[in-house]
């Protein structure tokens, strides 16, 4: 037997590393998705410069998409506990509401300190829902689901009264800048996600505090016999799910200049949910990706906007989101891959007929 080569053995090994890799399969649908709108609108990539500002679909999709990875930011440090935040829609709401009524009564609206004052109320009663939810939760031993489920039904009401049952409209320019303005000619909506994305990955990967998370939610016997106080760590995932959704909140009241308490973040826990899971971190809790989870949530953006690029009736739009979900998921998972695999290699091969007599190519045919 002729000996193969190291190299090649190493070889083997990093490609099966690469391709077991966490971020290989999110990115290769990411990249597919954006790929499938340039063949539709070959300008698709393009990024033009107007007053300083960038647009361009690819701006388009970092700066709708910044809510989404907020959300979805907080939601992964919740599932990593084996838990879920159902409640963050609501909570969207009802910070987009206190913040754009505060500014609809204020003597000043479009002062700085007014629009402070908007945003430090909207985040202390996001703080105040979070806490509320993580003690239902590590307190009284409520299952999240339906501790959380309490706020998503109730909060969405809170934010209707808020508003009176109307949309509020405001007028400040430095309340729309949160969302809808621009600084060093990028969206200022995507530089503020992605500061907080870097800070909690460099709080959650060079820290204790990540593999704590990490241990509560992948063996809540063993991390409590060695002295972690799980009651503490949950309390501090849903309060941060809670801030997460406000700031998200935030942002979407901000780029339309206006609160509405019945639509502002509807079902963006559900986009949320998914765009962890197309991350790669599993909903029995334990490992997180946080990578993964601006990945997925960058999918689920740019899958909206590839059903307007190809002209999907909006009748089918869900079920066609769906769809595409249901693709990734099974193509990132590793227990589909192998199956695949197997049934490809254990597919008979039709007899080659390479050096047969005559007359065994005609029994064999």
């Amino acid at each position: 037997m002729t000996p193969q080569p190291a190299t090649s053995g190493a070889a083997g090994g990093i490609g099966r590393r690469t391709a077991g890799h966490r971020l290989l399969w999110p990115a290769l649908v990411l990249l597919a998705l954006l790929l499938g709108n340039l063949a539709f609108h070959h300008d698709f990539f393009s990024v033009r410069v107007r007053d300083g500002h960038l647009y361009g679909s690819l701006v388009d999709i970092l700066r709708f998409g910044a809510p989404l990875v907020l959300v979805a930011l907080g939601m992964t440090l919740v599932i990593a506990t084996r838990g879920i935040d159902l409640s963050v829609g609501s909570t969207v709401a009802i910070a987009g509401a206190l913040a754009c009524g505060h500014l609809a009564g204020a003597a000043r609206p479009g002062s700085v300190a007014a629009t402070l004052t908007a945003v430090g109320l909207a985040l202390g009663v996001a703080l105040v829902l979070g806490l509320a939810n993580g003690l239902l939760v590590s307190g009284l031993g409520v299952q999240p689901i339906v501790a959380t489920l309490i706020l998503m039904v109730a909060g969405r009401g809170v934010a209707q009264l808020i508003t009176d049952g109307q949309i509020v409209t405001v007028t400040s320019a430095p309340y729309k800048m949160i969302g809808g303005g621009y600084w060093l000619s990028l969206p200022f909506a995507v530089l503020l996600a992605a500061v907080l994305v870097a800070l909690t990955s460099f709080v959650t990967r060079r820290s204790a505090l990540g593999m704590l998370i990490e241990s509560v939610g992948g063996n809540p016997t063993a991390s409590r016999l060695v002295g972690i106080r799980a009651g503490g760590l949950l309390v501090l995932v849903y309060v941060f799910s809670a801030l997460c959704a406000a700031v998200a909140g935030l942002m979407i009241s901000s780029n339309v200049s206006s609160a509405d308490g019945n639509n502002a973040g509807l079902w963006i826990e559900l986009d949320a949910i998914l765009a962890v899971v197309v991350g790669g971190t599993a909903l029995t809790g334990g490992r997180f990706s946080l990578g993964g989870t601006v990945l997925g949530a960058l999918v689920i953006q740019t899958l909206s906007t590839t059903v307007y690029t190809l002209g999907v009736p909006p009748e089918t739009t869900l079920v066609f989101k769906a769809f595409v979900v249901i693709v990734v998921c099974l193509v990132q998972s590793p227990v589909f891959r192998a199956k695949a695999v197997r049934r490809r290699a254990a597919t008979p091969r039709p007899p080659t007929t390479a050096g047969a007599t005559p007359q065994e190519q005609e029994a064999r045919a």
